[in-house]
C-alpha cells in the first residue's frame, strides 16, 4: 500500500509553500563595509539601499519561470525527506516540470507539470490561460517518447498540475503579491479553448473559483482526452520529422 496519495501530499506541500526572493543580487553597492544586520528585514533593507537589489523581471513568462524553479527546488527537498521517494527535475523546455517515483506513491512514474499565471486586475480572472499540454506531440501521440521527455506520456501512472496564481506588485522588488497554488488533474481545470492563438497548446479555464475548485468545462478525463485528441491542430514540418524519427527510433509504437 503506498505510504501517500500524491495529489493529497501535494496539496499539503504547496500549503506550506512561501516565495521568498526578495529581489536579484548584484555584487557591486555603495556603503561601508563590514555590512551588518540583526535580522533578514534589516538585511534586505540594507541591501536595497546599498544597490546590492535589482527587481525580478514584471514580464510574465520570466517571472513565471522563477517561481516555477524555486517551486520545483521545494518540493525536491520535500522528496528527499521522505523514504521510499524520489523526485527529477524535468528538462528544460519539456513535460513535465517534474517526475515523481517511488513506494511511497505506490510505484510507478508521476508527472507533475508547474504552471502560474498573474491576475487581472479584478482578481476574478488568470490575464491568459495555463496551458496544460501541448496538444500536437506528446498528448497526441502518448505512446512515443518525444525529444527531452524521460519517458513517453502514457508511461506515467497519473499526471497532476501545480497552478499558481499570483498579482504583480511593480512596487516590490520581488514582484509576487498573494499566490496560491492549486494542484489538480489537468482534465479538472481545462477548457474547450487553446491558450495560443498561435501554438498548439491546450488550455485551462481563467476563472480563478473554477481553477480553486477545479470545475472545468469536462465532465471526465474521458471526455477531455477524446475531445483533444480529435482536435484539429496543425502539425508543421518539424514536428512531422520528429514524429518521424521517434517511430524509427520506437519500432512497433502505434503513431494512431
Amino acid at each position: 500500500m503506498p505510504a501517500f496519495d500524491l495529489l493529497t501530499w501535494l496539496r499539503r506541500q504547496c500549503e506550506e509553500f512561501v516565495f521568498l526572493p526578495a529581489g536579484v543580487y548584484v555584487e557591486q553597492g555603495a556603503h561601508t563595509w563590514p555590512l551588518v544586520a540583526e535580522n533578514p528585514a534589516e538585511l534586505t533593507a540594507k541591501l536595497d539601499s546599498g544597490g546590492h537589489l535589482v527587481s525580478l523581471p514584471k514580464e510574465s513568462a520570466a517571472l513565471a519561470n522563477v517561481i516555477e524553479v524555486a517551486l520545483v527546488d521545494f518540493l525536491l527537498e520535500r522528496l528527499e525527506a521522505l523514504s521510499r521517494a524520489a523526485g527529477l527535475r524535468g528538462q528544460e523546455r519539456s513535460y513535465p516540470d517534474l517526475e515523481v517515483s517511488g513506494e511511497a506513491f505506490g510505484g510507478g512514474f508521476h508527472a507533475v507539470d508547474i504552471k502560474m499565471a498573474r491576475l487581472n486586475r479584478s482578481g476574478r480572472q488568470t490575464q491568459s490561460r495555463c496551458t496544460l499540454y501541448t496538444g500536437n506531440t506528446y498528448f497526441k501521440w502518448p505512446s512515443i517518447r518525444w525529444p527531452g521527455m524521460y519517458r513517453a506520456f502514457d508511461d506515467y501512472a497519473s499526471h497532476l498540475d501545480v497552478i499558481g496564481i499570483y498579482r504583480l506588485d511593480l512596487a516590490s522588488r520581488g514582484r509576487v503579491r498573494d499566490l496560491q497554488l492549486f494542484v489538480h488533474e489537468p482534465w479538472r481545470v481545462a477548457s474547450k479553448e487553446r491558450s495560443s492563438t498561435t501554438r498548439e497548446y491546450i488550455g485551462a479555464v481563467t476563472d480563478v473559483d473554477r481553477l480553486r475548485d477545479g470545475r472545468g468545462e469536462f465532465d471526465s478525463e474521458e471526455a477531455f482526452v477524446r475531445y483533444w485528441r480529435n482536435y484539429p491542430f496543425r502539425v508543421p514540418r518539424a514536428v512531422e520529422l520528429q514524429l518521424q524519427r521517434a517511430l524509427r527510433e520506437q519500432p512497433g509504437v502505434d503513431r494512431h
